[in-house]
């Protein structure tokens, strides 16, 4: 649950801290003090998208902190830390630290659990943790998609594994049509390739390149070209090293070095003398190396030469097509498995099509699983939330979840619509066109308190939820909040005393104007400062002995 939040330079808000905490909070105030930045600013720290509008007037910035407690451990342990934020402790359960800061710019920052992050883990977060319900989200529930959630919802495991299931099979049986189409319907495109590959493989067979070979075949081409210019380098170097004329060489000199160093019989001098007779074995192995060059170019002449470019011409026309020799190379490494496959095109396709066969049975079945337990729980939930629309003010209503085949989809075949016959002998019409704003509140409503026992929600965020309605049926709305809020937070901004009523935490939005600058605070009203609010709402005057009588009576109904 949300146990604090702290908005600062948000619309009409210049610093206001909402203490929350367990149970049912109602959220009231005058018209423009601020109620529904309340909204908006939990909005913000659920990762809505940010607008530099809401800033408020001369400040630099808008922000807002919030403080959640969460289990220890599960999904939004794990969404944190992948998001490299840290749970404080905080008894059996943990703090999570949630803010976003946004400036008049249009910058927005986001912070989870004390580590920067981006705003969509904000929205990852709020799927686990809150259900914001506001006009907008009215609206929602008119939509095809929006209805066959909340039956799903309500359905639980038995709808949801089934849809799990149906999901899997849809999407697999997509790709193995994709698969066939693709294959069947790019023939020719394959047969070419086909040839076009067999031709390629068959080139880089027939010059089998090595590795590197066309980087040898470079050095060895210079080499030739330079024959005469390193013949003539070699020799004079060989001959330096070791003659076979009488001119002295360095083998010559150092071996004569080394002899009269061990004739003087100095230690000294015979260390040295032996150093020298490792320069002449040295010199000796340099000498037979340059002979072993020379010999090469000997044996070498204009038609190695010749060979060499050939052989170079034959490789460029490889490189040229393939980009790189390493290219024509990993094409020979893998062409023939993709040629194979290319080959495999007619068996490949009556194996894909058994298989589509195989699948499609599968998803037959699945969405007839499906479809019956939508259907089940269809009727159940038409049932429940009759119920609670009697418990609403709406005696005579009826509500009807309807489960009819519709387009295939990801979501299954069925098409689900909540429809509502307000009054007795009137046809159940879908709730878009038969249900009035008010109406639409208590269907919301009555479907979030039977959807609950099913499938809980650790937070519910309800804007206005009231609008429309008034009398009895704003006091069953505030009694169907207090029941929701047995077993969820509920945070309520309410226009009406017979909802604010049922509340066991009651915030007050106060507007102050001191003449240029307008500023809201949050003042949490038990007592007196209570019954005024609750007053206030009922007849516009805080003071009014009649309201008072009323607001009293009302705070009885608890």
């Amino acid at each position: 649950m949300i146990d604090e939040m702290r908005i600062r330079g948000l619309g009409v808000i210049d610093d206001a801290v909402l203490p929350l905490g367990p149970g049912f909070t109602a959220v009231t105030g005058e018209t423009g003090a601020g109620k529904t930045m309340v909204v908006t600013g939990l909005g913000l720290l659920l990762g809505a998208r940010a607008d530099s509008g809401a800033v408020r007037a001369g400040a630099a910035q808008a922000s807002v902190d919030g403080v959640w407690l969460v289990p220890p451990q599960g999904r939004v342990a794990e969404i944190v830390a992948d998001a490299g934020g840290e749970l404080e402790p905080a008894g059996d359960a943990a703090e999570l630290y949630l803010s976003r800061t946004l400036t008049a710019e249009g910058r927005s920052r986001a912070s989870v659990g004390g580590r920067a992050a981006p705003a969509g883990v904000l929205a990852s977060l709020a799927e686990e943790l809150v259900v914001v319900h506001g006009q907008s989200e009215q609206l929602r529930l008119r939509s095809a998609a929006a209805q066959r959630d909340a039956l799903d919802r309500f359905g639980g495991p038995a709808i949801g594994d089934a849809r799990e299931r149906y999901a899997e099979l849809f999407h697999r049986w997509r790709e193995l049509d994709a698969q066939i189409a693709d294959l069947t319907g790019n023939r020719d495109r394959r047969s070419a390739e086909a040839a076009q590959l067999r031709e390629e493989l068959a080139e880089i067979e027939q010059l089998d390149p090595q590795p590197g070979e066309d980087v040898a075949l470079n050095e060895r081409a210079e080499k030739l070209a330079n024959a005469e210019e390193l013949r003539l380098a070699a020799s004079v170097a060989r001959n330096a090293l070791s003659s076979e004329e009488d001119e002295p060489d360095v083998a010559t000199l150092l071996a004569e070095a080394r002899r009269s160093l061990e004739r003087a019989g100095d230690p000294q001098l015979a260390e040295i003398g032996e150093a020298a007779a490792e320069l002449g074995y040295r010199a000796a192995d340099l000498a037979l190396q340059l002979s072993g060059f020379l010999a090469d170019l000997d044996e070498s002449g204009p038609h190695e030469l010749a060979a060499v470019e050939e052989r170079r011409a034959a490789l460029g026309g490889l490189i040229r097509r393939h980009g790189s020799l390493d290219a024509a190379l990993e094409l020979w490494r893998t062409g023939s498995a993709r040629l194979a496959e290319l080959d495999d095109d007619d068996d490949r396709i009556e194996r894909l099509r058994e298989e589509a066969e195989q699948c499609r049975a599968e998803l037959d079945a699945a969405a007839a699983t499906l479809t019956a337990a939508r259907t089940a729980a269809a009727e159940q939930l038409s049932d429940a939330v009759t119920e609670e629309l009697h418990a609403l003010a709406m005696p005579d209503a009826r509500l009807e979840v309807q489960v009819a085949p519709g387009a295939e989809s990801a979501h299954g075949r069925d098409e689900v619509a909540i429809l509502l016959a307000p009054h007795p002998g009137a046809e159940p019409r879908p709730v878009a066109r038969g249900a009035s704003g008010g109406e639409l509140s208590r269907v919301m409503l009555a479907i979030e308190v039977v959807i609950a026992g099913a499938d809980p929600v650790p937070t519910f965020v309800f804007d206005e939820v009231d609008a429309g309605i008034g009398g009895a049926a704003a006091i069953e709305v505030g009694r169907r909040l207090a029941r929701l809020a047995e077993t969820s937070q509920v945070i309520a901004v309410t226009h009406l005393a017979q909802v604010a009523a049922f509340a066991n935490n009651h915030l007050s939005v106060v507007k102050s104007n001191d003449g240029s600058v307008t500023a809201s605070s949050v003042r949490r009203l038990d007592g007196k400062e209570r019954e005024a609010e609750m007053a206030r709402l009922l007849s516009g005057l805080a003071d009014s002995d009649a309201a008072l009588t009323h607001a009293r009576e009302l705070l009885e109904l608890r």
